[in-house]
């Protein structure tokens, strides 16, 4: 008789827990919660001193993707003329963490996120909010923050939004896995225009 038929001719139903069930074939991949917290001014320099522009939109799909993320904290000064690029950033799968700006010396607008999102990331993780934390900086401020969540197994990954040479020793120091933005340009650069 044919393979896989009974004496009668009828195919036997193929369950779940069989070797030949889609369900085995074709396991899907477990989700996990993890959130990812960006030093949004980084995140902007270190993308641009690469060449490229980056698609905020491709980052936050890639993000879930590649990471599992499921929520991205970017935290960036608060400035009225860029309305248009907080409304795009939010419609971009962004939750937006503000922080008010000052004038400098030399005119340039500063506004320092860094206690704000090692606060944010510290709490969740005392609060088991997340699974793990993905970092998106190439900053050494926040190594104490690294050394931190790898502690705790909280960290999934660095991201660094600079090259290798550019990124921190500081950050290279604590042996936290890192990986570099720049590697992924043919998925994440900009093809079309967007209010960045």
């Amino acid at each position: 008789s044919a393979r896989g038929t009974t004496t009668n001719g009828v195919i036997p139903p193929v369950w779940p827990n069989s070797p030949n069930s889609w369900a085995i074939k074709f396991k899907m991949k477990k989700r996990e919660n993890n959130f990812a917290y960006i030093d949004g001014a980084n995140l902007y320099n270190g993308s641009k001193s690469l060449g490229w522009k980056l698609d905020y939109r491709r980052f936050r799909v890639w993000l879930k993707d590649k990471y599992s993320v499921e929520r991205a904290y970017l935290f960036i000064g608060l400035v009225a003329k860029n309305k248009d690029l907080y409304t795009f950033l939010q419609e971009a799968g962004f939750t937006l963490v503000f922080k008010e700006t000052v004038c400098g010396g030399d005119g340039k607008i500063k506004g320092n996120c860094d206690a704000d999102l090692v606060l944010f990331t510290a709490r969740d993780a005392y609060e088991n909010t997340y699974k793990k934390a993905v970092i998106v900086s190439s900053d050494g401020d926040y190594a104490s923050l690294v050394k931190f969540l790898c502690e705790k197994e909280k960290l999934r990954i660095l991201l660094s939004p600079s090259k290798s040479k550019q990124c921190s020793i500081l950050l290279k120091r604590t042996n936290a896995p890192i990986a570099y933005i720049n590697d992924q340009r043919r998925v994440l650069e900009l093809k079309r225009k967007n209010p960045q």
